[in-house]
């Protein structure tokens, strides 16, 4: 905040009637508080979808490119089903769809990893271009030509409904996401194959001499990282837009990394920090009358920099004990 006052000073403006009105504009009103619901909704995905894989000692850099095979999925399925179908049908048919799609995407470089050693950071850089180059190509059949790329609208009974928050997109899914946190908690804190997942990151050698499949962990953590990023399709397609768009929610996925970061890749930590990023992004275009949006995107790498910066020393004063 100092160092983004600075700024707004050197813009010529004040820096308590920026972020007053950043705050007031976001948690003050409904329809504020709407937008930042709507806008960290997907970044809880994305933030889990990194924080599984690191866990499990591997950096998942793909999130982007699932993201938009599980929104192609669940609106090519939305799209396809036939209109008397009920919602306690189409909607899980869409969201399976979404996490198989996102699924698949993020166990191909698993695969690579577990068989070849191919490092998973180049792989899943390099899956969001050939993911997005297979959207194009689907699009050939599947997209409309108007004011902009997308597909055809799903039915009424796969759309989630939206919160009514002074006519903000905030939605149902933000409940699928809140879920997908606390399964991924009881993943990582109560069950068998979470606690393999992490004794593969913490030391792959030790977990294969004590019988733990290391190249299973690390093909099934990427699938479920992988799964969970699809399910952005649930707040962009089946919570908003209603179809696929194609380059919407562009970057998304890669500040999804941050938020991990930010959340010390723990769920609830996640969700804070999605908050965090989703208040500076909706603030950002409240305050545009007085400062340019660019000074929200140098808070939220000052953000991530202070907190790399100082996340050793808070080590060393937690290790000090009481005293």
């Amino acid at each position: 905040m100092a160092l983004g006052s600075v700024l707004i000073i050197a813009a010529q403006q004040s820096p308590a009637r920026v972020y007053w009105t950043m705050i007031s504009r976001t948690w003050g009103s409904a329809y504020g508080l709407g937008e930042v619901l709507h806008r960290a909704t997907p970044l809880i995905f994305t933030g889990l979808s990194v924080a599984i894989a690191f866990r499990a000692g591997l950096f998942n850099i793909g999130a982007e490119g699932q993201m938009v095979a599980g929104s192609m999925a669940a609106a090519l399925v939305g799209g396809s089903l036939p209109g008397a179908t009920p919602m306690v049908v189409a909607l899980p048919c869409c969201l399976v769809a979404a996490m198989a799609a996102g699924g698949v995407a993020g166990a191909v470089p698993g695969v690579l990893k577990a068989r070849f050693g191919a490092h998973e950071v180049i792989n899943t850089i390099m899956l969001n271009f050939i993911i997005a180059s297979l959207v194009l190509w689907l699009g050939n059949r599947f997209f409309f030509a108007s004011e902009t790329t997308h597909t055809a609208p799903i039915i009424a009974a796969a759309q989630l409904p939206r919160f009514g928050l002074s006519g903000s997109n905030a939605n149902a899914s933000l409940v699928v996401a809140l879920l997908a946190a606390g399964a991924v908690w009881y993943l990582f804190a109560r069950t068998r194959t979470g606690y393999e997942w992490r004794v593969v990151g913490h030391n792959p050698a030790a977990a294969e001499a004590g019988g733990i499949s290391v190249a299973g962990a690390i093909i099934g953590s990427m699938a479920v990282s992988g799964a969970v990023a699809g399910l952005v399709g649930a707040n962009n397609v089946l919570g908003y837009k209603h179809y696929f768009e194609n380059g919407y929610g562009a970057g998304v996925g890669f500040m999804g990394t941050a938020v991990a970061l930010v959340g010390r890749n723990h769920p609830a930590g996640i969700v804070a920090a999605a908050l965090l990023f989703g208040t500076l992004s909706h603030g950002g275009l409240e305050v545009s009358r007085y400062v340019a949006k660019e000074l929200v995107d140098v808070l939220q790498a000052v953000i991530i920099l202070a907190l790399i910066a100082s996340s050793a020393e808070v080590r060393r004063l937690q290790q000090r004990g009481p005293a």
